[in-house]
């Protein structure tokens, strides 16, 4: 029984050095006497036992590497902490079992160098707004640099640009200065507006004055003009009825006799607001005036 139980843990121990399983997401590296033979892909493969062996399993997956935080100094002498993501495949099990010891920490450190490389070439304001050709830049850089270790970088992606303390004070003292700047040149704006508006304005009610001042001098004009034509017609016509008055029978004497009573009134008027006396002799005077008058009538008469 004893006998029994050694051979069938020796057939069970020939048995699974015999036979390879290689599952889906890996590939074995097997060392036939401690020299490379071959690179296992998935599925079942049978080995010579104590002669061929698992010298190392990859895994053929995309792989994941975080980047540490790393200080690196920007081109405008900056110094800032980057930490990042490199996304690697391992595209050839024997490149990368006999190429390079640990492909992974030297993925690692590759990528912590150029990064530092690529970041001394950009300024600090350069680092964030072009970060997606950092990133092609630094994938490019490490692909070609890994290529013997039969590795493929896929894609790196800078994760964190942090400035240090003193930095970030300053970039904050220069942003609250640009906004102040920002504050003064919209009020600056703001003022300058109203008083372009203010001025619109009073140019605009300056012109609406002196319209109305023109028109209120026209009308003023038209009114004076359209009553000295008024009373010249009514003048004119007067002096038409007079005319005609003078011609009929006893029309002299009227006229006579309305100048005398107009001469008379005019003549009281004058004599109370004066502060002049008049002397009683200067009455007879009044006949010489109405002979006058009679003469005048008579050559109006005569030349009609």
């Amino acid at each position: 029984m004893f006998i029994f139980t050694l051979v069938l843990l020796g057939f069970l121990f020939i048995l699974v050095k015999l036979i390879l399983i290689v599952e889906m997401r890996e590939v074995c590296v097997i060392e036939r006497l401690g020299k490379f033979r071959a690179v296992m892909q998935p599925g079942l493969h049978f080995l010579i036992p104590f002669f061929d062996r698992v010298a190392y399993r990859h895994e053929t997956r995309e792989q994941v590497l975080d980047i540490p935080a790393q200080s690196c100094i920007s081109k405008d002498n900056i110094q800032i902490d980057v930490d990042g993501l490199v996304y690697i495949k391992v595209m050839d099990g024997a490149k990368a079992s006999y190429g390079i010891e640990d492909y992974r920490r030297a993925s690692i450190n590759l990528a912590q160098t150029t990064m530092r490389s690529e970041i001394g070439k950009l300024s600090l304001s350069e680092t964030f707004s072009e970060r997606d050709t950092l990133n092609e830049t630094i994938v490019r850089e490490i692909d070609k640099a890994s290529d013997p270790w039969g590795i493929k970088v896929l894609r790196y992606e800078v994760r964190n640009i942090t400035p240090s303390l003193n930095v970030i004070h300053t970039l904050e003292k220069q942003m609250e200065a640009e906004r102040s700047k920002r504050a003064e040149i919209t009020l600056a704006n703001a003022a300058r507006d109203s008083m372009i508006n203010l001025s619109e304005g009073d140019r605009q009610e300056a012109i609406n004055l002196s319209e109305g001042d023109k028109q209120k001098q026209i009308n003023e004009a038209e009114g004076r003009a359209k009553e000295i034509e008024i009373i010249a017609e009514a003048t004119a016509q007067g002096m038409t009825l007079i005319a005609e008055a003078a011609n009929t029978p006893c029309g002299d004497d009227a006229i006579k006799m309305r100048l005398m009573q107009e001469f008379i009134q005019q003549t009281g008027a004058v004599l109370d607001k004066a502060d002049v006396s008049i002397l009683p002799a200067e009455i007879a005077k009044l006949e010489g005036f109405f002979e006058g008058m009679d003469k005048v009538t008579t050559a109006v008469q005569g030349a009609k």
